[in-house]
């Protein structure tokens, strides 16, 4: 519900008509059948101009839809169904296909494996009388639960490795949380402190996120009910660290989720009758005591950890392997662990199959599908191992690509921000020689003085974009260039995605942008930043610049005619279809509110609502 909640808080001005990155840039063609909408990038946005829907619209209603059904999955019990899941999975991938830049995110992308596997996950109970409906647990669970255990150590391991394969300095030199914390897109005013934590601290974590992201995932899939709630909790202290220091909308909250599938009912307080005997109980103790010694002794060994007591207590650390070394290791380790999960795997199906075969063929199917695919992925760590694994499954995961149901993975692959983290201000200006007022972005670091917000779990787009950008060159951001060029116009939708507007009265003749190079203040600073000043980033430019509209035209986000329709629309307003009228007035009652705000209010009423309903009416 968070992430429709996100997207209908802000398409107008992203993805509107006149918009920063307008949705119709990727909306051509005019649909006939079936083939035709799941030709290419399959998506339900296709569909909305037979209901007399714009771009924008088509999104607006998409959202709505998508706000209804989450609605009535967090109130009521009976509609968390697989035709729910299968309907949000359906939405949020019709809103990926024509998101653009803005929704190019690896969690994006996960959210989407993740709804398809909630699919498989949920039951399919809607709508059936009593004697057909599946029972709250079937024997298919443990197939399904094993396949998202399986995407959470894919997520895991692959953001672990990442770090190390992309021969980042930061990263071997264990620095990396020593930039990290200031350099991230938009830090929260926990990570302030957490900067300014000691250096042998810090180099500490990195090997504890080490630790945490490559060998504890392979305890996902232990046998010893121990090892699992030890991986759970690792993982869980990780995100919640992540979570309290760097605004990463919902992706901490979607890994929890993911942990989840770790845990068994007894965790939850269902007793299980639980056969237990002391060579079993015995076995079982010596099985975890060799995992967490093995893992405890390798991380010892691997980072050279050695305990200092003067002249103050530390624990210094290093990376005690050269790339060639780790390279071997990951050439050998990736295909034992295709083979192990397949192993894995494989015995969940034989005793489903053993247990209740007739009720799961269908689901095994599903999940059978799934493994083909979900092979793939984790081989692209290793390039001897891709290359090892069957043609047949490949082809396989590439029909499978267009509609995101299993993806490749690492996060926080190279460290930026080293020697400052570059922002990107923009600036406005009636004369190329007078005073210079700055624009002010909802969340990024811009006014030294403001201090770190905690947006989670809103994700304000333009904000990440404009990191993003600050990493590149406006050559290479076309949206940005739009966005200079809608301020100039002083286009509404545009402008309240920004805090503050220095000209409301009218937009300014010229919009420059700086490059900055942003730190966090000392301790005894007065503002929360310190910034100085590198190099231009884009140039003066008015709104008739003809280098500018060239550009734009060239794109296609403007067109020949745009002025001259715009005038004819005032003249003679559009005939609007009935459900354009209805979204338009729903968009018009909403507006583009604060997201953070707009988000934990409406998820803040339904938890109310459900509450209510369940104490008066359920």
């Amino acid at each position: 519900m968070k992430t429709k909640l996100h997207k209908l808080q802000s398409p107008t001005g992203l993805y509107g008509e006149n918009g920063i990155l307008p949705a119709k840039l990727v909306l051509h063609e005019k649909i006939d059948s079936i083939e035709e909408l799941l030709d290419g990038a399959p998506t339900l946005m296709k569909l909305t101009p037979r209901l007399g829907l714009d771009a924008q619209g088509g999104m607006d209603l998409l959202c709505l839809i998508g706000m209804l059904v989450s609605f009535l999955s967090l109130v009521f019990g009976g509609a968390r169904d697989t035709v729910a899941y299968t309907l949000l999975w359906m939405l949020y991938l019709s809103l990926y296909q024509v998101g653009q830049t803005f929704l190019w995110f690896q969690w994006d992308i996960l959210l989407l494996e993740t709804g398809f596997l909630a699919i498989l996950v949920a039951p399919f109970n809607l709508q059936l009388p009593k004697k057909w409906r599946m029972s709250p647990y079937h024997q298919h669970d443990s197939i399904t639960l094993w396949l998202v255990r399986w995407l959470l150590f894919r997520l895991m391991f692959a953001s672990g490795v990442v770090k190390l394969t992309s021969k980042c300095p930061t990263w071997w030199g264990l620095t990396a949380l020593s930039v990290h914390f200031e350099s991230q897109c938009i830090p929260t005013l926990l990570a302030w402190w957490w900067h300014h934590l000691p250096l042998w601290f810090l180099k500490l974590s990195c090997v504890a996120t080490y630790m945490i992201e490559i060998p504890v995932p392979f305890l996902f899939f232990s046998p010893v009910r121990s090892m699992r709630l030890f991986a759970f909790y690792s993982q869980l202290l990780l995100q919640t660290l992540i979570l309290l220091t760097g605004n990463y909308n919902f992706f901490n909250l979607l890994t929890i989720v993911l942990c989840i599938a770790l845990l068994d009912d007894e965790h939850f307080g269902y007793r299980k009758e639980r056969k237990s005997s002391w060579l079993g109980g015995t076995i079982n103790l010596l099985a975890s005591v060799l995992a967490y010694g093995y893992i405890g002794y390798q991380t010892w060994h691997l980072f050279s950890l050695k305990v200092n007591l003067s002249p103050s207590f530390s624990i210094s650390s290093s990376v005690a392997f050269s790339q060639p070394q780790f390279t071997a290791w990951l050439d050998w380790i990736v295909p034992w662990t295709m083979t192990l999960g397949a192993i894995s795997l494989g015995y969940e199906i034989v005793i489903a199959l053993v247990s209740f075969y007739l009720g799961t063929t269908v689901c095994l199917t599903f999940d059978l599908m799934g493994v083909v695919s979900l092979q793939v992925p984790l081989s692209y760590l290793s390039d001897s191992s891709y290359y090892s694994v069957p043609t047949i499954f490949r082809n396989a995961h590439q029909k499978f690509e267009p509609f995101q149901m299993t993806s490749s993975y690492g996060l926080f692959r190279v460290m930026t921000g080293v020697g400052g983290r570059p922002e990107v201000v923009l600036e406005g200006s009636d004369s190329l020689e007078g005073d210079w007022k700055e624009y002010e972005f909802m969340y990024k670091p811009g006014n030294l003085s403001r201090k770190p917000p905690f947006v989670a779990p809103h994700q304000p787009r333009l904000d990440w974009q404009m990191w993003f950008a600050a990493l590149g060159s406006y050559q290479h951001n076309t949206w940005f260039v739009n966005l200079v060029y809608r301020l100039l116009q002083g286009q509404p939708e545009v402008i309240q995605l920004l805090q503050h507007n220095p000209y409301p009265e009218e937009p300014p003749k010229y919009i420059r942008a700086t490059l900055y190079h942003y730190h966090f203040s000392q301790a005894n600073g007065q503002d929360w930043w310190v910034r100085e000043k590198k190099n231009e980033y884009f140039p003066p430019v008015e709104k008739d610049n003809p280098s500018l509209v060239q550009y734009l035209k060239h794109a296609k986000i403007i067109q020949e005619e745009d002025s001259k329709a715009k005038t004819d629309q005032e003249k003679r307003p559009m005939r609007q279809s009935f459900t354009q009228r209805i979204v338009t007035f729903i968009r018009k009652c909403i507006g583009q509110r604060e997201g953070f705000a707009f988000v934990t209010s409406i998820l803040g009423a339904t938890f109310i609502i459900k509450e209510l309903l369940t104490l008066y009416v359920i």
